[in-house]
């Protein structure tokens, strides 16, 4: 069986609606097809931030939106010029669908549930006659001089342009990388560090702001720091890791961490301060009063790893005590050993390599007619809805791109 369509789109998540449902709006009389492997669509859309879909970020400015991604930087410029944050927040507004900013700036349905979106993309391609299908996984392409034929497990399509919008799909890439694109190799993105130590052990769930810098490295970020039963995440591991996607696969996630748990406080500073505390709490237990607004029970474990027993006071901390403690405080080592996947949210860096693509309209450099949309490119961000916001934009140039070509 042999189907025509003007548009062919191979992905059935955000990216792949998207793009769809802005080709017809913008294109009425096109014939749009969405082919999906799994059984159901939008799933990354469902569990995303925590099934509440953070649909984008309350950061309005091309120039400092870019900043989020740690690959994509140089090339979202000019695409968030023509489709940002703001254009989201319309879109989705005129789609029916009301968005909300939290004091992080991540942005969120009102309705609180990730099955709003799901529902207003769903309506979208119904009223659109846009055909959605499933269990169609593609097992070819195939590009003749006037138009592309894609087989998958269940028939052979034709089209006269596709949109890759499959995500971080090896198999796709791999049949892409046939018809000669090139890949960057992918590694994981986002994920938290595996950590046994002491000082962090029983004290899953507590957080503080710190510093966190890879050692022999140029690697460093800061934020709230969260200790879990396995380690270290929070949106400074997850910031520091999305940096270090490359450098951390080839150190095979065996390395030492310095933790500044003071963030921005130096050592020098951290001593000034721990000399005023000593003469003012000079009767007091040491491990018994948490300072720096750190938790308490983290506290009592950086003081024990000082070398700084429970019944000792302050006026008998003696000053290589002292001096230990601050560097516990402003400059701990921990040795990280492996990783784990953050919530289900997982993000690859690797993709599509950005130079064999033309920013301005989505298509590729190499083979007319066919464009991208979404992850499938080595494109990534840190957590917060910048993913989501790069398929958008992504989407809604291709769709303009289309529409011009008509």
């Amino acid at each position: 069986m042999n189907s025509k369509y003007n548009i062919i789109i191979i992905g059935g998540g955000a990216a792949g609606f998207f793009t769809a449902i802005n080709i017809v709006e913008k294109n009425p009389n096109l014939k749009v097809a969405i082919l999906e492997r799994g059984k159901s669509v939008l799933e990354k859309v469902r569990i995303s931030g925590g099934g509440r879909c953070n649909v984008t970020h309350a950061c309005f400015v091309p120039n400092d939106l870019v900043k989020f991604y740690p690959r994509g930087e140089r090339e979202l410029k000019g695409p968030f010029n023509q489709f940002c944050s703001g254009d989201t927040i319309d879109w989705f507004e005129k789609h029916g669908v009301e968005l909300k900013i939290e004091e992080d700036g991540r942005m969120f349905p009102v309705s609180n549930s990730s099955q709003t979106i799901i529902d207003c993309f769903q309506e979208a391609v119904k009223k659109l006659k846009i055909d959605v299908l499933t269990n169609h996984s593609v097992q070819e392409l195939y590009k003749t001089e006037t138009h592309w034929k894609v087989t998958t497990t269940q028939e052979i399509f034709t089209c006269e342009k596709i949109v890759m919008a499959s995500g971080s799909n090896p198999k796709m890439w791999d049949l892409l990388q046939n018809l000669g694109h090139s890949i960057v190799e992918p590694v994981p993105s986002l994920f938290t560090f595996n950590i046994k130590d002491p000082r962090i052990k029983d004290l899953m769930g507590l957080s503080a702001v710190a510093s966190v810098k890879v050692k022999k490295s140029k690697l460093e970020a800061s934020g709230p720091l969260l200790i879990t039963h396995w380690g270290m995440s929070g949106p400074g591991i997850l910031r520091l890791s999305a940096w270090g996607a490359r450098e951390l696969a080839d150190k095979k996630y065996q390395f030492a961490i310095q933790v500044n748990w003071l963030n921005e406080t130096t050592f020098e500073e951290a001593l000034d301060l721990l000399k005023t505390i000593k003469e003012e709490n000079a009767k007091k237990l040491v491990s018994k009063y948490a300072h720096f607004e750190l938790p308490k029970r983290l506290w009592e474990n950086l003081v024990k790893a000082a070398g700084i027993s429970d019944e000792l006071k302050w006026a008998d901390v003696n000053k290589k005590q002292l001096n230990t403690l601050v560097e516990q405080l402003t400059n701990a080592e921990f040795q990280v050993n492996g990783k784990s996947t953050f919530k289900e949210e997982f993000v690859t860096a690797g993709g599509i390599d950005l130079k064999e693509v033309n920013f301005k309209t989505m298509e590729s450099k190499i083979l007319p007619n066919l464009y991208f949309a979404g992850e499938i490119l080595n494109i990534d961000a840190i957590t917060g809805g910048f993913n989501f916001q790069n398929a958008w934009t992504g989407g809604f140039i291709v769709a303009n791109s289309i529409s011009e070509a008509n």
